[in-house]
Order: C-alpha cells, then structure tokens, then sequence
C-alpha cells in the first residue's frame, strides 16, 4: 500500500496546480496521472487565456468586474456570480505568476503581455502563447512541479475512491504498465482530470477525456452539477474534430457559407464571428440544415485575408494542423469546418476552494463545477479556471489535511476496496463476453452527439436516455478481448466505460428536465429561458434506487438577470 498526505489525481494543468500549492505547504504529495503530464489534455488548449490586465489600451480600459460580468452574462445568468467574481479578481495575480515562472507569452512591442479578442468580450483580454498556450503553461506548471521533487505514478489509472466514516481515505488504481492494482492512502484526495468529451461520438477532447474520474466522486456520494450544458466549440474539423482555436476568429477570421456571406451578421450582429461559442455553434449548425453549407455538412472559416506572415506569427499550429490533416494552407483556402463537443460546463459539485460535499475530496479544472461557466463558458476561461482553482483546490486541501487531529488512513476499507477491484479486473478478463465493449461505447457516442447534441427535443431526449439505460443493461456482460495484464487498453476502455455510461445518464436526464433553452442548452419545445423557473443548478446524486435529482439556486449578487444579446 503507498499513502500520501494528498493525492492528486490528474497530471493536468489543475492537477499541477493544486500540487504544488500543496507541496508548497510542506505536505507529502503525488499526482497519480493516466498519462505522462506532457500528454495530458491540456496541452491541446490553443487560444489563450483570460485577464483584465488592460495591455490594449487602444480599446479602451478593462478591469476584473469588466471581465466578471462578461463572463456571467456569457454564461446566461447560471453561473454564481460570487465564483465568478473570485476568479476574475485572482486570473492578474495567477497569469503574472505564470509569467514570472516563464511561461513564453506573446508579448506587445514594449514587452508587456500582448491581449487578442475572444468570444462574449467586449475587451481583448485573451493572453496567449501564438496558438498554443495550454501547451506552454504545461510546460512551466510541470517545470516547477520538477523543481519542487513532486512524485508522480505515470501511466496508472485510478479506478475507485475509498470512504471510510463518511470521508474519503484514498484511491485504488492500476498500474497499466504491469496491471497491478493498489490502494493508495490519503488523508485528502484532489480530482483534476478534465472533461466528459468522449461519451460523444465527434468532440475535440483527446482519447483520455472519459470523464471515470467524475464518475468515481458520483459514486463515492458528491453531486455531480449541471453536467447537461455541453459546450459544441464552432470551429471542429469534421471527421476528426480536431480543433481549430477561436483565435482564428480573434485575429480576424470569416465565418462563409455557400453564398460567400458571413452570416454571423444574421445570428450576433454586433459580435460576429465573435458571439459567445453557443450562438455561433447553434448558427453554424442552422446554416448548414438550411441547405447553405458546403459539402459535406460544413461550413468555411477563412483567414486568407491575414496574409501568410501573420498566420505563420499567431496561428502557427493552425497552419500545421491543416498542412497535415486537410493537405492545404490556410493561407491558400478556407479551413472547412463544423461544431464539435469540446468542454463540459458542468461537473463535481464544488465551492470556490475546491471542496466538495464530502470530507476529503476536492476538485478543479473541467472536471469541477464552481460554478462559473454556467450554462456556456467563454474562451479563455477555462485556462483561468485550471490555474485558479488548481491553486484554491491546494490550498485548501492542505488546510484540511493540517487540521486533521491525528488521520486515520482508513486501512480496512483501503483492503477492502482494493479487493472489490481485483475482483472487478478478474472478472473483466476471465469472462465470455456477450457484448463487446467497443459497440457499446460507439452506440453510446453517436447517440449523444445525435440526440443529446446543439438542439434539444423531448422525443430524441427520451430515446437517448431509453439506450442508455440499454447500454447499461449490457454492461455487465461485456468482457476483454486480451488477456494480458500489460499496457491492456482494451480492459482500461472497458473500466472506463461505466462510468461513461453513468455520466450520460446524467447529462441526459438533466436535460430532459431543464424545460427551458439557455446557454448551450437550446430546447425547440422551449426555445425562450425561463428565470423564473429555472435559475437554478441541476444536482444528481448516485443512489442504488438510480440518480436523484434535485436543485439549487444561482447565486446573484452585482447583476440581475437581462436578455442577452450580442
């Protein structure tokens, strides 16, 4: 049995953060990672990040409550304006430190952080690295995750949290290298592992972005919250959906249909290209099932205009990307694109230190819900969510840990956990199989993007929710292909799988709740949003009676609820 003071699960920009700020504290902690940091999915954030450092004086003055309540009214009024405020007033301090630790931002002439326009703000308060700044904070947070002699187990994936008394006392997980499965004592546990994106058959999210840790903390009693707001990023490649950054369209760029107009001025007048990403999702969507996009279903983002210079300056890896994966430059042609599912606004229900309903479990990142997305997130915001909240999530992990009298590590349920999951890997891989997990798995992804997608009815919804319960059903005869216990992705994918199942329970269920449209949420039965009714966070809680659903209040304070309008 290995035990830590705290653990981390997740190698991500949160995961880092909370980390070091822990480790900074004096504390013994590990960061228990699926990948290599480096691999991890937040490498793969492009555009930028988000602060009102007011650079781009040009354009006028910018400040945090400038920069808060864009990002509430971005949000549709979900979001709770108390998280909101917190994490604008902190995103100077946070980007200053990123800076002074080195991370290599694009600057102005005069040395100071260059700022791009992003979608929902009415300043350019987007910093950047050219087009790849999730990567490059990577870099710096695992820089000094090194220097600090912070341990982290590479390659294993956590499969359970263990509760003893009503707090959590660790994790079991399985090294993928050589398949043995551990306990891992804890007097606090840290979840920083990303999002949901993989439950849907077309989305940005690399591989690993399955969402099993969310379900870990579902099944260990947290709530998971507003888990139905998916977030469609407007500009995928189809097919891959790979992403092409929305600081295409900061720099400048057109969205076209097949009449060579840019439509945005029908949708979002006076934003444009650069509405919040739901408006331009659900347009682009509405142009192409309108006959006006091109084939195959797409439509064109173009930055032609920007001339090759500047593409090669600020658009680097958008250039690589089409140079590889479509055969052409930029620069020569439209990039043909489409939206794709890309971030989930929802999550582990938490408070703005991180901290969840249960005693030891902490969250952050995509996989936590503060809530300051609400019903869509702003561009920008969600690398100023990571180190925020990474940092807040250390912090007060720590703090809790510290004021522990004398931590007990829960031995006997570390054991007995540890055995329930040796069981569970046995049984995967000694099994006939009847279903195979892989059919499973493409069922559930073409469902969700086709029936839990941009636009919402209750029939598709029903049928949705119909399948996975299904799905579910199936689940306990699906079994492994490969016997083998080293580097055997396909029982990983198999593991992975229920609580994928789970979690678009979730997601569905929420939303066939939500009689109303608001953020990325749009129900056709009910396309206006309903304050009075629903201003209020959707909550499941696991149970063996199956989710249970309640409801919480959003939290007001500067800025009453309006129409928003772009």
């Amino acid at each position: 049995m290995k035990k830590h003071q705290i653990l981390v699960i997740g190698g991500g920009l949160a995961g880092l953060r909370a980390a070091i700020e822990a480790k900074e504290r004096g504390l013994d902690v590990a960061v228990l990672s699926l990948v290599y940091p480096m691999r991890s999915h937040s490498v793969a954030a492009q555009g930028g990040i988000n602060v009102a450092l007011g650079n781009r004086r040009d354009v006028g003055e910018d400040n945090p409550e400038k920069h808060s309540f864009d990002t509430v009214k971005g949000s549709d009024y979900l979001a709770d304006q108390d998280a909101v405020e917190t994490m604008c007033q902190e995103a100077p301090t946070r980007t200053y430190e990123l800076n002074h630790w080195g991370t290599p931002f694009s600057r102005m002439p005069d040395g100071r952080l260059d700022q791009r326009p992003f979608g929902g703000a009415d300043f350019p308060r987007t910093c950047y690295a050219a087009d790849r700044t999730g990567h490059a904070l990577m870099h710096t947070l695992y820089e000094q995750s090194v220097k600090r002699g912070i341990l982290v187990y590479n390659e294993w994936a956590a499969l359970s949290l263990v509760m003893a008394d009503g707090r959590c006392r660790g994790a079991v997980a399985l090294d993928i290298a050589t398949g043995a499965i551990e306990a891992f004592a804890a007097d606090a546990v840290v979840l920083g592992t990303g999002g949901v994106g993989r439950i849907y058959s077309l989305s940005t999210n690399a591989h690993i972005n399955t969402g099993y840790a969310m379900a870990m903390a579902y099944w260990a009693g947290v709530p998971i919250k507003d888990l139905e707001f998916i977030q469609f990023h407007p500009t995928a490649l189809p097919g891959t959906g790979i992403l092409i950054t929305e600081g295409a369209r900061g720099e400048g760029g057109y969205l076209l249909n097949n009449k060579n107009e840019r439509f945005m001025r029908d949708y979002a007048p006076t934003k444009m290209e650069l509405a919040p990403r739901d408006i331009v999702s659900r347009s682009i969507r509405t142009e192409i099932d309108l006959g006006r996009g091109f084939e195959p279903g797409v439509v064109h983002l173009d930055i032609r205009h920007l001339g090759k210079e500047r593409i090669m300056e600020v658009l680097p890896g958008i250039r690589e990307i089409c140079l590889k994966f479509l055969g052409f430059d930029p620069a020569d042609q439209p990039i043909p694109i489409v939206p794709g599912q890309h971030y989930t606004m929802g999550g582990i229900d938490t408070d703005v230190w991180g901290a969840t309903p249960v005693p030891g479990i902490f969250a952050a990142g995509e996989c936590a819900c503060v809530s300051v997305h609400g019903g869509n997130r702003l561009g920008g915001n969600s690398l100023l969510d990571t180190v925020v909240f990474g940092q807040r999530s250390g912090q007060r992990a720590a703090d809790y840990v510290l004021g522990l009298e004398a931590p007990p590590h829960g031995q006997a349920a570390l054991q007995s956990a540890l055995k329930q999951e040796q069981e569970r890997v046995a049984g995967l891989l000694s099994r006939d199989r009847t279903h195979l997990p892989a059919a499973i798995r493409e069922k559930l992804g073409q469902t969700m993007f086709d029936q839990v997608g941009i636009f919402r009815e209750p029939k598709p919804l029903q049928g949705a929710l119909d399948t996975i319960h299904q799905l579910q059903k199936e689940y306990p005869g699906v079994g492994v292909g490969g016997k083998s216990r080293r580097f055997n992705l396909d029982l990983l994918r198999t593991l992975e799988l229920r609580g994928m199942l789970d979690l678009a329970e979730v997601i569905t269920l929420g939303a066939l709740a939500r009689q109303e449209s608001r953020g990325s949420h749009f129900r056709r039965d009910f396309p206006e949003r309903n304050d009075r009714d629903w201003l209020k966070h959707t909550l499941v809680t696991y149970s063996a009676r199956g989710p249970q659903v309640s409801y919480r209040p959003v939290v007001v304070t500067k800025w009453q609820p309006q129409e928003r309008k772009y």
